[in-house]
């Protein structure tokens, strides 16, 4: 994974990304226990109410060295956040947005952002193939469909197929 290049990134529309910062996990947990925010995104945590499996699966993003994130920001408020991994053995990007912030085209701006910041390519995205927003906003970004996978998602409670995505330059 490659550096960060900045500290905060703005725009003028109230949008703006910054480095994510420890008490940013309160609400990261608030809002990723949303019933409406768990189903779109399918592949979610078991039990979303779990306070200590939220927590020690943050323990383990917050201490790899190849995770790159960002707190997604609108208006000064905490709207979700944006990061890199390679748990799969690729680059693969992945971003939550509050359902509250949902609608503002935050998260195609958080991504054309963090694009900037995240210069690794080729670069891999996952979506479940019935979260049309997600995916268009990853094809806004320069995503294409590169292939599909199935894998049990806890929100559905049932195995789901989803796009997989590749971003080359």
């Amino acid at each position: 994974m490659s550096e960060p290049k900045d500290h905060f990134l703005q725009s003028s529309s109230g949008f703006s990304l910054r480095e994510f910062l420890d008490d940013d996990l309160t609400t990261f947990f608030e809002q990723q226990r949303d019933p409406e925010a768990n189903y779109m995104a399918a592949f979610t945590k078991k039990n979303p109410d779990d306070a200590e499996a939220f927590q020690l699966h943050w323990q383990k993003v917050l201490a790899d060295k190849n995770v790159l994130i960002r707190t997604i920001l609108y208006d000064d408020a905490i709207a979700g956040y944006i990061l890199s991994h390679d748990w799969f053995g690729e680059p693969e990007i992945t971003y939550w947005l509050g359902k509250a912030f949902w609608g503002k085209g935050l998260a195609t701006n958080a991504l054309q952002a963090f694009l900037k910041v995240q210069t690794v390519r080729p670069l891999y995205a996952r979506v479940v193939h019935d979260n049309h927003a997600s995916k268009r906003v990853l094809e806004k970004c320069g995503f294409q469909v590169n292939g599909e996978d199935k894998g049990f998602a806890n929100a559905r409670n049932k195995e789901m197929r989803e796009y997989i995505l590749i971003l080359n330059d």
